[in-house]
């Protein structure tokens, strides 16, 4: 069984390396999905796969790479993505 969840976070987390750690972490985990920069200034993930693995990630989430700063983070239950198959940066 798969979970998928939209995640909005705001804070000091463009320009910190954000995406990029943010990939390499859902990688790590074997999650698929995508993050990519808000016009607002955060930074919007989608992700799925195992629903510890996902919970895990979350948690990541919360804290982000050094050099970001995570102000406030809202999860939203999302449906899979069969279409998705790793995990990108988006523009």
């Amino acid at each position: 069984m798969s979970r998928a969840r939209r995640i909005h976070i705001d804070g000091r987390v463009q320009g910190v390396g954000f995406r990029w750690s943010t990939m390499s972490e859902a990688r790590r985990l074997g999650l698929d999905g995508w993050v990519r920069n808000t016009p607002s200034g955060g930074v919007e993930v989608f992700v799925q796969g195992d629903p510890s693995v996902v919970e895990s990630m979350l948690a990541w989430l919360g804290e982000g790479p050094s050099g970001a700063s995570v102000h406030d983070v809202e999860v939203e239950d999302a449906a899979p993505d069969d279409s998705l198959h790793g995990f990108e940066i988006r523009a």
